[in-house]
């Protein structure tokens, strides 16, 4: 595995000026792009995040004063193809974002602003329908994982445990399953239907939550649960392109963190999960000029180009997806 490789594919392939102003870049939302994508109309705001988060993998794996000053017109730029704000309507979208922001941070970068803008709009999401936690977007019915796990890392992450906690424990007491140890997709409130879909996504930002809260036992009871039932042949369970594009890779991104952090035998089941899926993604890469294009199904090849117009491989948000796993086993490397 070479993950400087993917890094170099996957920036050289989708990485673009917005709206061809010096100092700006963004992710195309795919490639080879349409005419929406050149010009960032699609621009997928949440896949910006796992970007932005991804090259903050790559600044810490191998520091570079030119990725630094490329993390910075990142930023800039998603405030600008925003108009002028760092939020949307969607409370799981702006968690990603203010994760990436939150460790962008540490390099010197001005980002307090935004994460006083995101903090302000995921506090206030919570309400008390359907026993607590936050909507997956203003105006919704539905409070699901995907908006309270990264909201729960976030609030972690800034200090306000009390938050993170409330939200962490109304996850495990709504939406895991009892049985299999899965965490079901969400409930509507007004209904109380739980919508037991099951999804990688899911799982890894639970799982990333309980270790920020130290939840050990719960956290080891979730890589049990993925291992059993959502990695057949050792290899995460790939969810097709589209924003599924980045659900295995997401939950690769915290069972590398489990790997690390958990004190019993879940830690090298982390291990292996995260590595086995590393090798099988990068064994099934396309080649390109730019570099390896990943499949979107980790567990088989990824197809030569040039690419039919709906292949999953065309999307942003797989080759973010690949470039995070290989990301994760490096942290993972002797």
């Amino acid at each position: 595995m070479d993950v400087s490789a993917a890094e170099r594919a996957v920036t050289a392939r989708h990485l673009r000026r917005v709206w061809a102003l010096p100092g700006t870049l963004l992710g195309r939302s795919g490639w080879p792009a349409s005419t929406g994508q050149r010009v960032h109309w699609h621009w997928n705001y949440w896949w910006q995040a796992h970007l932005l988060d991804t090259l903050a993998d790559a600044q810490l794996r191998a520091p570079s004063p030119a990725r630094l000053a490329l993390i910075r017109g990142f930023v800039r730029s998603v405030r600008l193809r925003n108009f002028g704000r760092w939020t949307n309507d969607y409370y799981d979208d702006i968690a990603w974002l203010g994760l990436a922001l939150q460790r962008v941070s540490s390099w010197g970068i001005d980002v307090g602003p935004a994460l006083a803008a995101i903090d302000a709009q995921l506090l206030s999401g919570w309400t008390p329908a359907a026993g607590g936690g936050i909507w997956w977007r203003r105006g919704d019915d539905f409070k699901n994982a995907p908006a309270n796990g990264p909201a729960a890392i976030f609030h972690a992450r800034s200090g306000n445990l009390p938050r993170a906690r409330a939200m962490t424990d109304w996850l495990s007491s709504t939406l895991v399953d009892p049985a299999s140890g899965l965490v079901w997709d969400g409930i509507r409130a007004s209904t109380g239907e739980l919508v037991k879909h099951i999804y990688t996504y899911c799982q890894g930002v639970y799982l990333g939550a309980c270790l920020e809260l130290s939840e050990m036992d719960n956290a080891a009871r979730t890589v049990r649960a993925v291992a059993e039932h959502c990695a057949p042949g050792g290899v995460i369970r790939g969810q097709g392109g589209g924003d599924g594009g980045l659900f295995a890779a997401i939950l690769a991104r915290y069972l590398a963190l489990a790997a690390r952090a958990l004190p019993g035998p879940e830690a090298a089941t982390a291990r292996t999960l995260v590595l086995t899926s590393a090798d099988a993604c990068w064994s099934g890469a396309a080649s390109t000029p730019e570099g390896p294009l990943f499949s979107a199904f980790w567990d088989r090849p990824a197809p030569a180009p040039p690419l039919p117009d709906d292949a999953p491989e065309r999307d942003l948000s797989v080759q973010v997806g690949g470039w995070m796993l290989l990301e994760a086993a490096a942290t993972l490397s002797p």
